[in-house]
């Protein structure tokens, strides 16, 4: 085999359809972005419920890793190894690997006892590649980490024709996995605040990752009478996601945390507006026009009330839609695009081949 191959460890599950993620999305189009500038690529799918995969799931990566060969460059999904130190920080000694983190195991809801684990990985690893500018302060601080073994990659926009929309105002798309994290609760609250005012809302996203959670909020719909006005659609994805956004108006994101946010430039690729929170890495992703406009509205998360003040002026300033989408429009040509990301990443293993233990 090629001493020049970088081995790519992802979750079992990323082509199903059913459980799209951005984390999946990036590593898909990284993969094929490495390949397309001529590097080998050998994916590993690791089949599991990561990050706390069953006995079998950790006797698959334990045996994935030990065939590797001494040296070999091997970049894991974080979601696969970050809850699994003890199959992984042992290899470490003998493998040059880096760990992409989309999403720190504990910024997500009851993960908190994973987060000792995380460290002990990534502590152990040779790099480690974060997927914004302000994650990878986040976990040089949160784990103490030496600032030199981590990058910040960002994820790539593809081209996207500009959105027609619906009529302009009404119609609101919120793309993101339905789980606590993403804030759907929020977003109810906030819409049932204006209800006396003409708008419907299309949630895009998986409904099988905490299925608790959709149960908690289909019961909230219903208890404000918001049946027919939030949809829930479930997992969209190629052209049913496209024509998603064709027809929005405003898209919205009401995420506690989020390192990036891919959904914002997949709006602003298309010249929709966003409203979401002012949380992590979301403002630069939201970012500015050349004029320095922004093309949306940031609000606070976990705050109904300041959400429904950003969707009611939205809704009722046409002045406000205007430059909002003229913003939009132009912060859309300033997007990077997925080659930006396959040689940010490249650069990173480049390094890390290059290193001797």
């Amino acid at each position: 085999m090629s001493g020049h191959e970088i081995r790519f460890v992802v979750p079992g599950d990323i082509d199903d359809a059913d459980v799209p993620s951005g984390g999946n999305h990036y590593d898909r189009r990284l993969r094929d972005g490495l390949t397309a500038s001529g590097r080998t690529v050998r994916e590993m799918a690791m089949p599991g419920a990561w990050p706390r995969p069953d006995a079998a799931a950790r006797t698959g990566l334990a045996r994935s890793l030990a065939a590797l060969p001494d040296g070999a460059v091997v970049l894991l999904d974080g979601l696969v190894a970050c809850g699994v130190p003890e199959i992984v920080v042992p290899e470490a000694s003998r493998l040059r690997l880096a760990v992409l983190v989309h999403l720190p195991l504990a910024d997500e809801p009851g993960q908190d006892d994973l987060n000792a684990g995380e460290r002990r990985v990534l502590e152990a690893a040779g790099a480690v590649v974060a997927t914004s500018p302000w994650a990878k302060e986040h976990l040089i601080s949160h784990h103490g980490l030496e600032a030199s073994r981590v990058h910040a990659v960002t994820p790539g926009t593809d081209p996207a024709s500009l959105a027609a929309g619906t009529d302009g105002t009404t119609r609101l798309l919120c793309v993101a996995s339905v789980t606590p994290r993403k804030g759907h609760d929020v977003l109810v609250e906030a819409l049932a605040t204006l209800a006396h005012l003409p708008w419907h809302c299309e949630f895009v996203g998986p409904l099988r990752r905490d299925p608790e959670y959709v149960t908690r909020l289909h019961r909230l719909i219903a208890r404000h009478r918001l049946g027919e006005r939030i949809h829930l659609e479930g997992p969209l994805t190629g052209k049913r996601l496209d024509d998603a956004y064709a027809g929005a108006d405003l898209a919205v994101l009401a995420s506690r945390a989020e390192t990036y946010g891919m959904v914002v430039t997949e709006a602003l690729a298309r010249g929709v507006p966003v409203v979401a929170t002012s949380v992590d890495g979301v403002p630069d992703t939201l970012g500015w026009d050349p004029t320095g406009a922004v093309p949306g509205l940031l609000v606070p998360p976990d705050d109904p009330a300041a959400l429904a003040a950003a969707l009611r002026r939205w809704l009722v300033e046409p002045e406000l839609r205007s430059r909002l989408r003229a913003a939009a429009r132009l912060r859309r040509g300033m997007l990077p695009g997925w080659d930006d990301t396959a040689r940010g990443m490249a650069t990173v293993l480049s390094r890390l081949r290059r290193e001797t233990r």
